[in-house]
């Protein structure tokens, strides 16, 4: 049996006019992703070096070079000390290393206006390398040992990763943008 098809032919489609994304949605879901990430560290891989990326940084990142103004450049601080109390790294390391890589990208955003793909994946790698070893000197001065020498293969994954994180990212943004509410 055939599907029986509607009796006006603007039934088949759904009428975009007079609609509007989600306030809530349109500013609550890049903070809700980036707090979901963070809680990443959660997963039960278990390991004696650090291989899992930073993914709440990344996504971070990737909000940021997505849509420059949609995060202020004050989130750094309470996305960052979200992240301490789940990353398990020393209170204040992700608020200082967050606030100063949302620095950077406004800086970053002032000098280049108009990026591309190879830039803006030169820049997060750029940002992860520095946010790896200056979190790892953190942790390792909290310890009283050095760490820096085994970020190797976390800055390895966490860059050949980020293209996949930013695609998630824009996944993420087609999903906020969608016109949910009538107007």
């Amino acid at each position: 049996m055939l599907p029986r098809l509607p009796a006006r032919p603007e039934d088949l489609v759904r009428n975009r006019i007079n609609r509007a994304p989600s306030t809530w949605l349109a500013t609550g879901l890049p903070w809700a992703s980036i707090m979901l990430a963070s809680m990443a560290t959660f997963s039960p891989i278990v390991s004696s070096a650090p291989v899992l990326p930073p993914l709440a940084f990344m996504v971070l990142l990737a909000w940021r070079m997505l849509r420059p103004s949609l995060l202020p450049v004050w989130a750094g601080l309470p996305l960052g000390l979200w992240d301490d109390l789940f990353s398990g790294q020393p209170l204040g390391s992700a608020i200082i290393l967050w606030s100063a890589a949302m620095l950077a990208m406004e800086a970053i955003d002032g000098r280049f206006l108009w990026r591309g793909f190879v830039q803006d994946w030169l820049a997060a790698s750029a940002l992860l390398a520095g946010y790896l070893v200056l979190a790892a000197t953190f942790a390792g001065l909290a310890a009283g040992y050095p760490l820096p020498l085994s970020v190797g293969p976390q800055l390895l994954l966490s860059v050949v990763l980020f293209p996949v994180v930013n695609r998630a990212v824009a996944l993420l943004d087609r999903i906020r943008l969608l016109p949910l509410r009538r107007l």
